[in-house]
């Protein structure tokens, strides 16, 4: 009998615990899946979430990469 009433209380307890967890998917313009362990928040033009390993990611126009910026042509 003791044994039924420690079954019934670690499946609730386990069912409240999971039941907190959540899990956000975001979908980008080019159909991308990325998924976030928090809600992406808006700071100026940019969002920032955490992803599933709870590292903070922000968005791709903050990298300073030099290389890839655009040229003009040169003038004739």
């Amino acid at each position: 009998m003791q044994t039924t009433w420690i079954r019934i209380l670690l499946l609730t307890s386990l069912l409240v615990l999971s039941g907190c967890s959540h899990q956000y998917v975001m979908t980008l313009t080019n159909g991308t899946r990325l998924s976030a362990a928090s809600k992406p928040r808006l700071e100026g033009n940019n969002y920032y979430y955490k992803d599933a390993a709870g590292r903070t990611v922000s968005a791709a126009s903050l990298a300073t990469d030099d290389s890839s910026k655009f040229k003009a042509p040169p003038a004739k």
